[in-house]
């Protein structure tokens, strides 16, 4: 444990599961209590937290789904009261609908939205009241955003584009504040969702370092964002993806 985050409180959104639990465990290593929401799995979201309390640390999961404000309000709440502080959020949730445009389903389309933009925007206005100079915020966004890569993924490729979009405004709303917002845009990462090693076996090659990300690499990227040392990295869009977009 390096204690770089010590004393602080983060909040991470779809934190039960692959890079979210990733996150949450290099947070709480880092010396962070650390709040993580989960949807449907709660004994994997208890397993992760007993987890982190085995090694000394802190996590409280908390049910709820990105796509009701409401949920996402309370959330904030409810890591507030159990920590009276809130200092790191990461909007880690988001959901893939893949599907072409010739039949995509409207309902789909507007629960992408709701989950994989609408949800940040909802998280960043409910902690503001919460969160002080020398603030880190920091949303998971995807490669996609800058190539689709695959037949069916223009709108989840639309959200994330509007992820980073969303970022680079906010980085001025809240630069006055002392809280910086960044965007991260990790690649082909080998978590437990993808887990197919037929299809792991053809986007190996798409690396330019022949292999998929570790959820742990991503979440030291993200810790690193949430340090008192990136004070000035703000507004970016920042990939991380072996070189699948060279």
């Amino acid at each position: 444990m390096s204690n770089s985050l010590a004393g602080k409180v983060a909040l991470v959104t779809g934190g039960s599961r692959g890079i979210g639990a990733a996150i949450v465990r290099r947070l709480a290593r880092d010396g962070a209590a650390v709040a993580f929401t989960y949807v449907a799995s709660s004994e994997r979201a208890e397993a992760l937290a007993a987890e982190i309390a085995a090694a000394d640390g802190e996590a409280l999961p908390l049910k709820a789904d990105s796509a009701s404000p409401e949920a996402v309000r309370d959330a904030v709440a409810r890591t507030i009261d159990r920590f009276g502080r809130l200092d790191i959020l990461v909007n880690n949730a988001g959901i893939l609908i893949r599907g072409g445009v010739a039949d995509y389903d409207l309902a789909d389309f507007d629960r992408m939205i709701a989950v994989n933009v609408r949800a940040i925007f909802v998280a960043v206005q409910a902690v503001l009241p919460h969160m002080g100079e020398g603030g880190r915020i920091i949303n998971t966004g995807s490669v996609t955003a800058d190539r689709a890569g695959f037949p069916g993924a223009s709108v989840y490729s639309m959200t994330k584009g509007a992820v980073a979009a969303l970022t680079r405004g906010l980085a001025r709303d809240l630069g006055p504040r002392g809280i910086t917002i960044n965007t991260i845009q990790p690649g082909p990462t080998e978590t437990d969702i993808n887990d197919d090693e037929a299809h792991r076996s053809l986007l190996r090659p798409l690396m330019a370092i022949g292999r998929m990300g570790k959820d742990t690499e991503v979440a030291s990227f993200v810790a690193y964002l949430a340090s008192p040392e990136s004070g000035f990295v703000t507004g970016a869009a920042l990939t991380i993806d072996g070189g699948y977009l060279a």
